[in-house]
């Protein structure tokens, strides 16, 4: 294996105002901790390959510590007051404020993060209304901050709203009284801590999906082991050392580093009767495999798994607002969101418009990396998953589609050398038959397929195995209203590419998984109703 960098080099190359907030190290009880085996894996940066540092390959007998420190943990932070909980999370909130900037540069490093995400996100977070999507120059936008750095700022800022969201919530865990049939009898019921908990994170938001899960679950009184994934470790063990600092007992929160031996920690979290609940970010097939692995246990499980989300464009639509609402969607993190956009359903009488709109907008765009201060439009996360994208467009030209636009500007320069890119493309004549449409891409390509009736685009939108999330742009509100009632995902957004925000519930139905993150119902996954009668005669 190539050696990387040091910890204290990575940190110097990042400019950080705070290097100590930087590991690579796991978190157990409090300290920095090495593998058991000794094992270390190296991060990479997907925009040009360059090695970042390494971090501990941690496995089943670290994380069989890591799960007897929380439980140990839990005895005595399970009984804190739920105001002491908030108290907690505002400073762990203030925190991350306050070091927002180190936090960014970080995640722009291991994710690739470019800027046109962090800007079309920084104004809706901030309730504005501006929403264009050519930021060639952005500097309107994000003074004084570098704009290298401004995608990861919206990350970091929109994680906080969870750490923020739930530290409102830890004081309204109401239980009930409940009329009982019985004359001499009372019910009363409580909310209680469900136990230690394991945290399963996804790379593609790497700290914004750790404070929802970790968030909501300090607010319960939980404890939690999180495992942050491979890829983007480095931003997650940040959050480990600012709950440090926020005051959070030792053990109530541990970060576990891993790549290969993560199928190891996954069934360790399973099969462990010590592990209360589980809650995973991530593929359909992983979750399928967890549920498998906790039958033995009946572990709580809250699941957000894949998206195969249907966008549907009626005719009376806006075509600029759809069009920036599509791409919105489509383009976020290169792509790489479970409610990316996956299938597009265009009207017949105004595809050729909405395509020509789309395009002009995209090819306003500049594609690099985080470090490119011009960059809209960022790198994928692997080799692997650059040549997903491509095999959906093979296989779509294949079955009779045809590309309809392409990014102008070759991806060949020296600054893609060495990156994980592709050229965002536009293809039409998807249909069923195609992998795009019963896959996820996970990557820069609109596949729109065209309809002709209200009934038809929502038959078309209904067939998929999964239903996270959809979109729905029209100016007939009685429209968008019946299609949002009928169409079978767990989230809908009418004339917006926009699906999450701390107050809002996340997750979806069939094989996209159950629970909810985020929103007042987001605590309820971490927590048990207890039914206490009383006889009072």
């Amino acid at each position: 294996m190539p050696s990387a960098p040091s910890v204290q080099e990575f940190a110097k190359s990042l400019g950080l105002k705070d290097p100590s907030l930087l590991h690579n190290q796991s978190l157990i009880g409090g300290k920095w901790v090495d593998a058991k085996s000794g094992r270390r894996f190296i991060v990479e940066d997907p925009s040009t390959g360059k090695l970042l540092c390494d971090a501990p390959e941690m496995d089943v007998e670290d994380a069989d510590e890591a799960i007897a420190v929380a439980l140990k943990a839990f005895d005595s932070f399970r009984k804190t007051t739920h105001r002491a909980r908030a108290r907690m999370l505002r400073k762990l909130n203030d925190l991350m404020i306050e070091n927002r900037e180190d936090i960014a540069k970080v995640i722009i490093a291991e994710n690739g993060k470019p800027l046109w995400q962090s800007q079309e996100l920084i104004n809706v977070w901030r309730h504005t209304t501006a929403c264009n999507l050519s930021f060639r120059d952005p500097s309107p936008f994000i003074l004084p901050l570098t704009p290298q750095v401004a995608e990861g700022l919206a990350e970091v800022d929109y994680a906080a709203t969870f750490i923020e969201w739930f530290s409102g919530e830890a004081e309204r865990t109401y239980g009930a009284t409940i009329p009982a049939s019985n004359p001499a009898n009372r019910i009363i019921t409580i909310k209680q801590p469900i136990g230690v908990v394991a945290a399963l994170c996804p790379w593609n938001l790497p700290i914004a999906m750790a404070t929802r899960k970790v968030g909501a679950a300090i607010a319960a009184g939980c404890t939690t082991v999180v495992k942050p994934a491979g890829e983007t470790p480095y931003s997650t063990l940040m959050l480990g050392e600012l709950v440090s600092r926020a005051g959070i007992p030792d053990g109530v929160v541990n970060v576990l580093s891993s790549l290969e031996t993560t199928p190891r920690l996954g069934e360790k979290f399973c099969v462990d009767p010590r592990v209360k609940k589980i809650s995973l970010t991530g593929s359909t097939r992983v979750g399928k495999l967890l549920v498998k692995q906790s039958a033995d246990t009946l572990k709580k499980l809250s699941l957000e798994l894949g998206g195969n989300a249907p966008v549907i464009v009626y005719e009376d639509a806006d075509l600029e607002k759809a069009a920036k609402g599509i791409l919105v969607s489509k383009l976020r993190n290169g792509g790489q969101t479970c409610v990316s956009a996956n299938r597009i359903l265009v009207h017949r009488n105004i595809a050729d418009a909405l395509v020509k709109v789309m395009a002009g907008m995209i090819g306003s765009m500049v594609v690099g990396g985080g470090s490119d201060p011009k960059a809209n439009i960022g790198p994928l996360i692997s080799s692997r998953a650059v040549d997903k994208v491509k095999h959906h467009v093979e296989d779509a030209i294949s079955g009779g589609a045809k590309v309809v636009w392409q990014y102008p500007s070759p991806l060949t320069g020296p600054q893609f050398s060495k990156g994980y890119f592709y050229p965002p493309t536009i293809v039409t004549g998807v249909n069923q038959s195609m992998q795009v449409w019963g896959e996820e891409t996970f990557g820069p390509l609109a596949a729109i397929t065209l309809f002709d009736s209200e009934q038809e685009a929502v038959k078309l939108a209904n067939e998929s195995k999964v239903g996270l999330g959809a979109y729905v742009f029209t100016k007939d509100m009685s429209k968008a209203m019946r299609t949002a009632e009928e169409i079978q995902t767990g989230m809908v957004g009418i004339n917006t590419g926009m699906l999450s925000a701390s107050e809002s519930p996340f997750g979806g139905v069939n094989e996209s998984g159950y629970g909810k993150e985020g929103s007042f119902m987001g605590i309820e996954e971490y927590l048990i109703t207890k039914a206490i009668t009383m006889d009072v005669s």
